[in-house]
């Protein structure tokens, strides 16, 4: 297995269920106001889209649907 491989893995599985950060909440708000698709949001975040689409929910953030 490559480097980036196993920090993908290391990364996604250390974020799993880790609470969210101000910072986070920030940057979330800023890159669905910029009309990042889910997907963009969650790789550039680190996080699943799953986790993005509930988090965007809670907090009345909309994000941008793909046509």
């Amino acid at each position: 297995m490559s480097t980036l491989q196993e920090w993908i893995l290391t990364e996604r599985f250390e974020r799993h269920r880790q609470p969210w950060t101000s910072e986070e909440l920030q940057k979330l708000k800023l890159l669905a106001g910029k009309g990042m698709a889910l997907k963009a949001i969650a790789k550039a975040m680190t996080r699943s889209e799953e986790s993005i689409k509930d988090r965007a929910k809670l907090d009345g953030i909309g994000i941008a649907k793909l046509r």
